[in-house]
């Protein structure tokens, strides 16, 4: 999940699902446990007002490559 975002940026978590091939369960999991980490920055999805978007933290990407 972590790769996945950082390799395609901001995914709502029917992006994440479709790119992944993850149960949404699975999927629901790893956000809640990112978002819990404060690795991962929940934003609102302006197109689907019920979604949304999902990206990793700048300085959590920038420190793991390090």
């Amino acid at each position: 999940m972590f790769k996945t975002l950082e390799a395609n940026g901001q995914m709502t978590q029917k992006d994440l699902i479709r790119e992944t091939i993850l149960p949404s369960r699975t999927v629901r999991y790893a956000l809640n446990r990112l978002k819990e980490e404060k690795i991962l920055m929940e934003r609102f999805y302006f197109l689907d007002s019920r979604q949304s978007l999902y990206e990793i933290k700048r300085q959590v990407s920038n420190a793991i490559v390090v």
